[in-house]
């Protein structure tokens, strides 16, 4: 008996693997858009939200114009070549003579060399312009000491007598003027929205000068592997207007602990995914105290324990 259902040679044959690779492939296809997508949402470089950003994104893409100007001529010429040369156009031709051409040599390297020398003429100027020291404004700047702890930020306004933890509240259109350092392992310090990145480091203050041009939130993360904690070691930077700064800081000084040697013994701790938090008080010259002590050695600190910076004595 024959099988009334086997295939002839005139019948279209339609594999099943074939009708299941279209829905893979539109799986792949969405993937991809989902990608394209999550890669335009705000927060980044490319959102910039303050005057440092924002020349910075300039520079950025200025650096990429100039590059642009080599990479696009060689990829349609090397497309354009690999068409013209192919093996099915009977009418390229090309000489067998190997001779030396100036002019050509010229063109060639010329072309690379005045592209490195805008290009780096460029980012030098752009590079001494965005100074971390430089001052933004004439105006006076709100003060802020960072401190890189295990696995948080410290905040500490000495002129307000307030400190926070995991959050940085700023106003709106005022200079932000900050000391930098860590208690622990060199870190870096980045918000990406308002620019410039710069690094901690043990016994050594940095210095860093930003300001924030609209109100919102801005996050704020390490961008320097510290360890076990490092992918949480985040912060939010509000941006707030005058007025609500003021009212921010009169509420914190009415409530809460206060940040002294018992309090910073116990807070520079590691942990991780600590909660903002804010001090309504702050031991005197605590940020000098910590450089000091760090610089001094993990023997000396006592942060495990205790940590009581010892007493200067003035005069002889």
């Amino acid at each position: 008996m024959h099988d009334r259902h086997h295939a002839t040679p005139d019948a279209p044959h339609i594999g099943v693997s074939n009708i299941r690779r279209r829905p893979r492939q539109w799986h792949w296809l969405a993937i991809s858009a989902a990608m394209v997508v999550a890669s335009c949402q705000p927060e980044g470089v490319l959102d910039p939200k303050g005057p440092v950003s924002s020349a910075e994104r300039l520079l950025l893409l200025n650096a990429t114009a100039i590059m642009l100007v080599v990479v696009v001529p060689v990829i349609l010429a090397t497309l354009a070549f690999a068409w013209w040369y192919r093996a099915s156009n009977p009418r390229a031709t090309r000489d067998e003579d190997r001779s030396y051409e100036g002019r050509l040599e010229f063109v060639v390297w010329s072309i690379p060399a005045l592209v490195v020398i805008l290009l780096g003429g460029v980012i030098w100027i752009g590079s001494h312009q965005l100074d971390p020291q430089a001052p933004l404004a004439n105006a006076k700047p709100l003060r802020v000491e960072v401190v890189a702890l295990d696995w948080k930020w410290l905040f500490i306004y000495p002129d307000q007598g307030i400190a926070a933890v995991n959050q940085l509240v700023v106003p709106v259109a005022t200079p932000v003027d900050f000391r930098l350092t860590s208690a622990t392992v060199m870190n870096s310090f980045f918000v990406p929205q308002l620019g410039s990145q710069i690094y901690t480091m043990g016994g050594m203050t940095t210095h860093l000068n930003l300001m924030a041009q609209q109100p919102g939130e801005f996050p704020g993360f390490s961008a320097n592997f510290s360890g076990d904690g490092f992918a949480r070691m985040r912060f939010v930077v509000k941006a707030v207007p005058a007025g609500d700064f003021a009212g921010w800081v009169a509420t914190t000084r009415a409530a809460g602990a206060v940040l002294d040697s018992a309090g910073y013994a116990a807070l520079a701790k590691p942990s991780e995914a600590v909660p903002p938090a804010t001090y309504r008080a702050v031991a005197p010259n605590l940020f000098e105290r910590i450089v000091e002590q760090t610089a001094a050695g993990p023997e000396k600190t006592g942060v495990g324990t205790a940590w009581c910076p010892p007493a200067r004595q003035v005069g002889g």
